[in-house]
């Protein structure tokens, strides 16, 4: 399979449990990702009782506006990755602060039918796509015969799963960057800010920038008080990209 586009799934959201003896006066619809963060930044001041009367939009957008972006840590959002590269995955595993990966193993793993993720830069250029599919599936021909070798090569080891993580670590070396991989990432929404605003920026890698922009449309419907002053629209480059309001919350 030849992927072209990353599928995005949101795995895991903050529930809130309000303290009985500290409610707050809430107003607005939000989520418990929202309410979660408006409670924590009430609690420095103790004014659970709203005395601004502010909904938890107008709360969090006052909080982003003050670039006040510590109590937006509490909330911790986790999305499956699907459909990118590992070429990708080397990029996005450099945001460490505050995020948390688990990726799809190599060495464990049985790649002899591995997927592809299409470089967007050739995507709907018939002559590079073919050019690209050769290398890819010959490397990936290559990982086959070398797993097939170097099993009988380690037949004297009896452990028959050891053996197979042997052969499969060794033969993983050829296969290209353009593997797809599978990926869970994990980070407060603070994290998520940071990352998003520089990866889906023009200046960003365009595989990486067309997740950046995939994972923003989820995470805006998930939570459009953390991130709905991020407007997604497209660059000169006729592709995706986003700009955030309040940049570096």
């Amino acid at each position: 399979m030849y992927f072209t586009e990353p599928t995005v799934t949101l795995i895991a959201r903050p529930q809130f449990v309000e303290p009985a003896h500290l409610p707050v006066a809430w107003k607005g619809e939000s989520s418990d990702g929202e309410r979660l963060a408006e409670f924590a930044g009430r609690l420095c001041y103790m004014s659970q009782h709203n005395p601004a009367g502010r909904t938890t939009a107008e709360y969090i957008e006052n909080i982003k506006r003050q670039r006040h972006g510590s109590v937006l840590e509490h909330a911790n959002y986790s999305l499956l990755l699907e459909g990118v590269s590992r070429s990708l995955t080397h990029e996005l595993v450099r945001h460490r602060a505050g995020m948390a990966y688990s990726q799809l193993s190599q060495r464990y793993v049985d790649e002899s039918q591995a997927n592809f993720v299409v470089p967007p830069a050739i995507v709907g250029d018939a002559e590079l796509e073919a050019a690209w599919r050769a290398q890819v599936e010959g490397a990936q021909q290559a990982y086959v015969a070398l797993v097939e070798q170097l099993m009988e090569r380690y037949k004297w080891v009896d452990d028959k799963v050891h053996r197979r993580k042997m052969a499969r670590e060794a033969a993983r070396g050829v296969l290209p960057n353009s593997t797809e991989t599978k990926i869970v990432c994990t980070g407060n929404a603070r994290a998520w800010r940071t990352l998003l605003e520089l990866r889906s920026s023009e200046a960003a890698e365009l595989e990486i920038r067309r997740l950046a922009v995939a994972v923003l449309r989820v995470l805006q419907a998930e939570s459009p008080a953390f991130f709905g002053d991020v407007e997604i629209y497209v660059a000169a480059d006729r592709r995706e990209a986003a700009r955030f309001v309040h940049s570096k919350v």
